[in-house]
């Protein structure tokens, strides 16, 4: 994980002592609603629907046990005992009282951790695949780049109001997991055929009111100039996007009304005149960087454990969470273990204090104090002896976070919805138990196989419901509950936008209609074939046909007899 240096601590210390005379001075009445909001904001401070939400940044999703202690600690003390972590890899406490952030923030600031530009019109915390660094199909390690790309843009002057708010996600792997090409700048590790690192760019994606799917504007930018360039696109953002409507304020709006190709050449343009400039990479800031990182050094390992081995073929229940929840690791004899935080009756995402300081522990027994929280809203072991999976299993399940169904239905992407958010039309969490107690059944989900399940509560798609194999989405119809269905979204390195099967559903049918969803796709699937290459071979009409006629009959017979 990168360590701070006396720099970073700095900034961060001093950002804590500006906002508490800030916060001091509102409660005082010195400042006003309106000039208090733009500086909490600043400091990921949100005023939801019940409570403030405090919004902690987790840098491509890394953590140390200690921070996870802290988290804890914060949770137990000054929130009702638990946190959330987002699809943007971050922490969220929706229980703060205003005049405790300050404190909060300060003791986050003990351990490396801040909430600076979690909010605002400016770069957000950047996110990168949470296998970063261990992934055995990585090529390049994204990490440092992805701290280089946090430096330069922490109160970047030219960048700290922009017209809305900029993601930039970065990959290093074969298999996208940062989901490049639904941000606004998604930046790609690659080589060039000399074998000279570079970032194929992408740019205008995005989800929320107009979901776009990020286009190609370089195939490669040598590293020495990648902020550069990125620096460039941000200009033509600056000068050109959207400030007098917020619905078309985001960059992919830009990029669509001009073109690709005409947002490209204007880039290009730009990066003309600043190529070489102040922003230019060397390789001794890179290894300044790198060297930041304190990554643990793994013992060798035999190839295969024999241990492992025979408890994958004793034990059934081992084998299935094994199959799931364990990935492939760069290094011999080491795997990554994925905790999900989707237990049957939880809400996605969330994690009580408690448990916060049992994986804390885990970490520091089992993968060398290092954890990564994950877009999908589990949390990861990065390194994990395969001699020890059996014991991170059975520790992991008596804690509620060894659920074996990553990947599967039950592994749903869900925002917080009407339950937290002043934002949102509709409720998220009933939704998802609703749907997690009709598909309480292991084996089922195994039978059913990879299928991507995500809600959001309104437009602004922070369940990412449009990259969804099967996507809900919150409406409000005359002020009334309803959910609009899409399938056919997809994620990573095929990323797609799902399409509207039909009208939306009341709360209450949305269990039967994902039924008579994957029903269709059992009736029609070949063997081993995924829900979403059943949608792309056949086509949503199948599965709108089967979804409204077994709602009609459903309907029917809830219809009173005629007397």
């Amino acid at each position: 994980m990168y360590q701070y240096d006396e720099y970073d601590q700095c900034i961060v210390d001093e950002r804590v002592a500006q906002f508490t005379d800030q916060t001091v001075r509102y409660l005082a009445g010195e400042l006003s609603e309106d000039e208090y909001r733009p500086l909490r904001l600043q400091n990921g401070l949100y005023i939801q629907r019940h409570a403030p939400m405090l919004r902690i940044a987790v840098p491509y999703g890394n953590l140390r046990s200690a921070q996870l202690r802290m988290l804890g600690h914060i949770a137990r003390t000054y929130d009702h005992g638990y946190g959330h972590f987002s699809t943007r890899q971050n922490l969220q406490f929706n229980w703060p009282k205003l005049k405790d952030v300050p404190e909060i923030l300060g003791l986050l600031a003990t351990v490396q951790m801040h909430a600076i530009q979690t909010s605002g019109n400016c770069i957000r915390n950047v996110t990168a695949d949470p296998f970063a660094g261990v992934a055995a199909d990585e090529h390049i390690d994204p990490r440092p780049w992805c701290e280089i790309v946090r430096q330069w843009s922490t109160f970047h002057p030219e960048f700290a109001f922009l017209p809305r708010k900029f993601k930039f996600a970065v990959n290093g792997a074969a298999q996208d997991r940062a989901i490049i090409r639904a941000h606004d700048i998604g930046l790609d590790l690659t080589r060039d055929a000399d074998g000279n690192i570079g970032f194929r760019v992408l740019v205008g994606g995005g989800l929320g009111r107009t979901p776009i799917i990020g286009k190609e504007v370089s195939p490669f930018v040598p590293w020495q100039q990648i902020l550069n360039y990125c620096e460039a696109i941000l200009r033509i953002y600056n000068l050109h996007g959207h400030r007098d409507n917020t619905y078309k304020a985001r960059i992919k709006i830009l990029v669509k009304s001009l073109g690709v190709a005409e947002f490209a050449r204007q880039a290009e343009a730009e990066f003309v005149h600043i190529k070489g400039g102040t922003s230019t990479l060397t390789q001794a800031e890179i290894d300044r960087i790198a060297g930041r990182f304190n990554d643990p050094v793994l013992p060798e390992l035999p190839a295969e454990d024999a241990g492992y081995a025979a408890q994958l073929a004793d034990n059934k229940a081992f084998a299935n969470w094994a199959k799931r929840n364990v990935r492939a690791h760069k290094a011999q004899g080491y795997a990554s273990v994925v905790l999900s935080l989707k237990k049957t009756g939880v809400a996605p995402g969330d994690i009580t204090a408690d448990q916060f300081d049992a994986v804390a522990d885990l970490a520091d027994q089992y993968a060398f104090g290092e954890v990564r929280s994950t877009h999908e809203q589990n949390l990861v072991l990065a390194s994990v002896s395969q001699a020890d999976l059996f014991t991170v299993w059975q520790k992991a399940r008596d804690l509620g976070l060894a659920t074996p169904n990553i990947g599967l239905l039950t592994d749903m992407i869900v925002c917080p919805g009407d339950d937290f958010c002043a934002l949102a039309n509709a409720k998220s969490i009933p939704i998802a138990n609703a749907i997690q107690d009709r598909f309480d059944n292991l084996d089922y989900l195994h039978d059913i196989g990879e299928l991507e399940l995500n809600i959001s509560g309104c437009m602004n798609a922070c369940g990412h419901h449009h990259v969804g194999h099967i996507g809900v989405l919150g409406v409000d119809k005359n002020g009334e509950e309803w959910y609009q269905v899409t399938i056919g979204g997809d994620q990573g390195n095929k990323a797609a936008l799902g399409k509207v099967i039909g009208p939306s559903f009341a709360a209450a049918e949305m269990p039967d209609v994902i039924s008579s969803l994957i029903n269709n796709y059992i009736d029609n699937r070949h063997e081993d074939e995924r829900f979403i290459d059943t949608v792309r071979r056949v086509g949503i009409e199948s599965f709108k046909t089967r979804v409204y006629a077994e709602r009609s009959a459903r309907l029917e017979e809830r219809k009173p007899a005629n007397v």
